[in-house]
């Protein structure tokens, strides 16, 4: 079914400024790699510059398979998502580009990076191995949300 489909129900699209916003004041979300069998689903945290592009952290040697496939794609997928009830969410998708900041870039970053969770063991991580920063330019984004009830839903299974 589509978005329009179910808007009697309570679904609808995000605006731009909505789904800005919503990225703004997300931290995590769902990084889509292309890879031979399925897709490659990474669980990652981000930094938003306010407009148009997602800043990854990764923590690792060359040899890792998420950076392997970050390198050769073409195009990527992200998903971000807030969840506080059944009735009460919203998702983002962004498809995109994606390449490698210049080490030199990183320190113009720093208040885009600044909020940017990252498990104790990646801390330790970046002490000895490399950290590569990357940049997800945002070409194609869509925001659904489920605000409230649906109209005529019976809150107290009254049948009124």
């Amino acid at each position: 079914m589509t978005v329009e489909a179910m808007r009697e129900y309570g679904l609808e699209h995000m605006t731009d400024e909505e789904m800005r916003n919503f990225l703004s004041n997300q931290r995590m979300g769902v990084l889509g790699l292309p890879a031979t069998e399925a897709p490659y689903i990474v669980p990652i945290s981000f930094g938003y510059d306010g407009e148009s592009a997602l800043y990854f952290t990764f923590v690792g040697g060359p040899d890792s398979r998420k950076r392997t496939l970050i390198e050769a794609a073409e195009t990527v997928r992200f998903l971000t998502y807030s969840a506080q009830s059944v009735f009460n969410w919203e998702s983002l998708i962004l498809t995109g580009t994606v390449s490698r900041v210049p080490e030199a870039e990183w320190d113009e970053l720093a208040d885009v990076l600044q909020g940017v969770w990252r498990p104790e063991v990646f801390e330790a991580a970046m002490e000895s191995e490399e950290v590569v920063v990357y940049r997800f330019d945002i070409d194609e984004r869509t925001g659904i949300k489920h605000t409230g009830l649906p109209p005529g839903f019976d809150v107290a299974g009254t049948g009124e």
